[in-house]
């Protein structure tokens, strides 16, 4: 039986999202990957298990999360009901919906349909009465803000979620949802977004100074932009990476989207220079080089917490020694801007 480590609040740290009540670690844990139909569940078992005994309390999931779609809320949900179901209260569990998720028209999007049917599903694939926070995980071109956020306010004031969030929202129609739900009265907690060191976009369109403003959290997924940043290519391309297989390189994918994360970017030799700069200063640091990705995430303003995934427990367990060090100094961050602004 899984009895959870006493001490595992003793050294996280617990951030408020924007100006609500409600506080989540700021190393948040992703089931994005690793937790699907093709993963060792024990292996899944065991990284909740490692995660809950750090003091991660928030556990990120949505409606497509796989593969298949929905077999990680399937998988968790039994690891809740095996583990963790007399420590529900100490948690913080999301979903979302927004992606293709079933076939025919009432299956992707932002539909009041689609938004409110994807939560019924995920409560029941996870075993749940409610979700902490539920997301739009996209805003959808073919669908008004409003019918969206309405689904949210629905959500919320069943029930069904105490809480409402966006993910991957720009800044005008981020804060369109967030005049909405203001209107409504709808606690609104979260914007869930892509940035790190090198993918600084929602830095330069004032996105995180907005929700900062506004009184909203934000939460950054792909703090290590897909692996660039974890380490593996100081030394060179191993031959499973995925940046052997394509040759596109991560500057052009954000220029063709600026949520683009690293899935296939083509490491150069540029690049490889560019990580281990930047790899010199963690080390100074006494981190590695994933370590300070994503303790410089956590200095940076409006940020309320880092959401890492993992392929196994030992991975959370370095990631969260980041919080050992969040303070950088001007030199430090100087040099990182100067570095990481250069990158190909």
């Amino acid at each position: 039986m899984y009895s959870p480590n006493e001490k595992r609040y003793d050294k996280m740290i617990y951030r408020r999202c924007g100006n609500s009540g409600l506080k989540i670690s700021a190393i948040s844990f992703g089931l994005w990957h690793n937790f699907g139909s093709d993963s060792n569940f024990e292996n899944c078992r065991s990284m909740i298990h490692t995660a809950f005994d750090s003091g991660i309390t928030n556990f990120d999931l949505a409606n497509n999360y796989g593969p298949n779609p929905g077999d990680a809320e399937i998988n968790f949900g039994r690891i809740l009901k095996q583990d963790l179901a007399q420590y529900r209260d100490q948690l913080t569990i999301s979903s979302k919906a927004g992606f293709l998720m079933w076939p025919g028209p009432f299956g992707d999007g932002g539909s009041r349909k689609y938004i409110i049917a994807s939560c019924d599903q995920s409560l029941k694939r996870m075993g749940l009465e409610y979700v902490d926070i539920f997301y739009h995980h996209r805003p959808d071109p073919e669908t008004p803000v409003e019918e969206s956020m309405l689904a949210l306010d629905q959500i919320v004031r069943s029930g069904k979620a105490l809480y409402a969030g966006i993910s991957n929202y720009p800044p005008a129609q981020a804060i369109k949802a967030i005049n909405i739900l203001r209107e409504l009265k709808t606690p609104f907690v979260l914007n869930q977004i892509p940035y790190n060191i090198i993918n600084r976009y929602h830095e330069d369109n004032g996105l995180l100074q907005l929700m900062a403003d506004e009184g909203v959290g934000c939460i950054i997924f792909c703090p290590l932009a897909q692996g660039l940043l974890s380490g593996r290519y100081l030394n060179g391309i191993p031959e499973d990476s995925r940046a052997v297989r394509n040759r596109t390189t991560y500057k052009e994918l954000l220029s063709k989207n600026p949520n683009a994360v690293f899935t296939d970017a083509q490491i150069t030799q540029e690049w490889i220079t560019i990580l281990n700069q930047l790899n010199q200063i963690a080390v100074k640091r006494g981190q590695t080089l994933a370590q300070m990705a994503v303790a410089w995430l956590l200095s940076r303003t409006g940020v309320t917490s880092a959401l890492v995934g993992a392929s196994r427990p030992q991975q959370i367990m370095e990631t969260v020694k980041a919080l050992d060090n969040l303070v950088f100094s001007r030199e430090e961050i100087d040099e990182i801007e100067h570095i990481s602004r250069n990158f190909k």
